[in-house]
């Protein structure tokens, strides 16, 4: 049980799991049958529980270094040979259920999760950082709409949402660790340009995503007035997230707003998918 909590804590839980909500919420959006949703959502959550268990093996000297006794790891409450091999377990499950939905699931989450995993293997250290995640969660709505029947990528205003998204997550992230990165020479985008622009670059990200999906759900034929109240309750979130960090410093209570916005975004998705 200490390997498996140890494990599970090195995944990175919270974003995991949120992401794997989005899978679910696109997913509906897309009009899946249930077993394509569960398969779906599976393979999204086994692809994250990769890429969060090799971010923290890849990490391990460096989170040592700065003292980060919060990782399992580091703390030595279990090997970094089983986060290693459990790892590539979860990454094998992620391949092998996204092949079950086809060869366009197949193909795009494989670009995601590469995308991802060279993050962690040493684009997180350069001025490209940002580019992972414009990649994936660029990416990320395609997965929902190449799992169904009839697969086709999604509309190219919620893969620009999904990367302006993507660009929020990663500026507001990597903030509160700045001090600890630069002592391990990891300087990504975020620390290159420092906080302040880092935190009005995610806030511009999450507003625009908000426009793209709005714009593109009243194109679908949805409802103009909740369409319009998505969008304001995202643009408030982005308020909040400036707010926040201006008032607090860089915490991880901004990363928490910036994914609560993205949760919202696909909600709106979903409402909007099922009054088109």
């Amino acid at each position: 049980m200490r390997t498996a909590r140890a494990l599970w804590g090195s995944t990175h839980p919270g974003p995991s799991l949120v992401v794997t909500v989005l899978s679910l919420a696109l997913g509906i959006a897309a009009g899946l049958e249930p077993w394509r949703l569960v398969v779906l959502v599976v393979a999204v959550f086994a692809g994250q529980v990769s890429v969060g268990l090799s971010n923290d093996a890849i990490d391990l000297f460096r989170d040592a270094t700065v003292g980060r006794s919060d990782k399992p790891l580091v703390r030595g409450d279990t090997r970094v040979r089983t986060a290693w091999i459990a790892a590539g377990i979860a990454l094998g499950v992620a391949v092998l259920l996204s092949a079950v939905l086809g060869w366009g699931m197949l193909f795009a989450h494989v670009i995601a999760l590469v995308s991802a995993w060279s993050y962690n293997a040493g684009l997180k250290a350069t001025p490209a950082s940002l580019l992972p995640f414009l990649v994936s969660f660029g990416i990320f709505p395609s997965l929902a709409t190449l799992s169904a029947p009839a697969p086709q990528p999604a509309a190219l205003w919620a893969a620009f949402a999904g990367a302006m998204l993507g660009a929020a997550v990663h500026l507001t992230n990597v903030l509160p660790d700045l001090d600890d990165d630069r002592r391990t020479g990891v300087r990504g985008l975020p620390h290159r340009i420092g906080p302040a622009a880092s935190v009005m670059l995610a806030v511009v990200g999450i507003v625009v995503a908000a426009i793209a999906v709005l714009v593109g759900s009243l194109i679908e034929g949805a409802s103009p007035l909740a369409m319009i109240a998505f969008a304001l309750l995202v643009a408030g979130i982005a308020a909040a997230v400036m707010i926040r960090m201006r008032r607090r410093g860089p915490d991880r209570t901004g990363f928490r707003l910036v994914m609560l916005a993205a949760l919202v975004l696909a909600l709106q998705l979903a409402v909007a998918s099922g009054a088109a």
